[in-house]
């Protein structure tokens, strides 16, 4: 089965050797990503986004002809106005704004949504895309995504010519949000919220691999996600969140969040789509966002065939989502 090669509009890279092992899986089955900006150190000032840029394409060695990053910038309490059009000319597309400390390398985040009125006005005016993480701070962990909603509102009452990407989305009530707000404002959905309850984190044993940020919900909010997923709802398309962490930073007293999806993107998605009944596969995957952001619709293909296989348990240290299940498409 021929399928044209996805947009991951939400990406994790890392940095250094971990950025050397991840790349690959993405490289195989995405012509672009949205790189996210919440490195170690983050990315910050034009010069950070250049040089992120170039150890990302260095990365990727011959196969970087393939391949656009997407790059983007981490909006903080300090980002000022007069920075956004520098960050626009070294190649930025988006800036991502955190929460404090809601997720990993958050700390020292966003609290005072409102402060960054004049980022936002500038982002504006500069046609870069405003992504959000989603939750609000201090409030129940459950809650944080649905407490976080009146913030999206008020951004969005105020900046209508801005576009706004509310990232993988978790609850029903944020699907309901998202839709009935204008045309401007459109949400990511993860590949494993997709299939995954809070149930699948710690409803028998705890499983520190399932653990993200926000965390699974419950199987309402998950069917509210495949029905927007599957729906043909421009408003809803793909960004994995991808986000690689040792075995060791998952299965220990604190386990980092992220879930590693990259090498199973295209055939569990593949998969769900078909046991739904939906055609949107390739909207979802490669159409919407690319719509959202004005780029053109990418012309490379990866072909999937129907053949049952075992994702491995362990990828070079990291295990990644669904280790040990078979799946029943591979890709070629």
């Amino acid at each position: 089965m021929r399928l044209r090669k996805f947009d991951d509009m939400h990406l994790h890279l890392r940095q250094g050797e971990m950025l050397k092992l991840v790349l690959p899986y993405t490289l195989s089955q995405c012509a672009r990503a949205l790189v996210m900006p919440n490195t170690s150190p983050a990315v910050l000032t034009a010069s950070d986004l250049t040089n992120y840029r170039s150890e990302i394409l260095q990365a990727a060695g011959s196969a970087k002809a393939g391949f656009e990053p997407l790059m983007t910038f981490k909006i903080t309490p300090a980002c000022d106005s007069s920075s956004i059009a520098s960050l626009k000319s070294a190649g930025a597309i988006a800036g991502k704004l955190y929460p404090d400390g809601v997720t990993t390398n958050s700390e020292g985040g966003v609290r005072d949504f409102r402060a960054l009125f004049p980022v936002y006005e500038a982002m504006q005016e500069a046609g870069l895309v405003l992504c959000l993480h989603g939750e609000l701070p201090g409030a129940f962990s459950l809650d944080r995504e649905e407490k976080f909603l009146e913030v999206l509102q008020e951004i969005a009452a105020r900046f209508t010519r801005l576009k706004i990407v509310l990232e993988h989305v978790t609850t029903a009530a944020a699907v309901a949000c998202v839709s009935a707000l204008p045309a401007n404002v459109a949400a990511t959905i993860t590949l494993h919220h997709l299939y995954i309850t809070l149930d699948d984190l710690l409803g028998d044993k705890l499983n520190p691999h399932n653990f993200c940020k926000p965390v699974a919900k419950r199987p309402e909010d998950r069917e509210a996600l495949i029905k927007a997923a599957t729906s043909g709802s421009a408003k809803f398309f793909f960004g994995s969140d991808s986000a690689p962490h040792s075995i060791e930073a998952k299965e220990c007293a604190c386990g980092a969040a992220g879930v590693y999806s990259a090498p199973v993107l295209a055939p569990l998605l593949k998969q769900l789509f078909d046991d739904v009944g939906s055609d949107q596969l390739e909207n979802f995957v490669s159409r919407f966002g690319a719509d959202f952001y004005g780029l053109p619709v990418n012309q490379d293909f990866i072909e999937l065939k129907e053949e049952e296989w075992l994702v491995p348990e362990v990828l070079d240290g990291i295990k990644p989502f669904m280790a040990g299940s078979r799946l029943r498409w591979r890709l070629v």
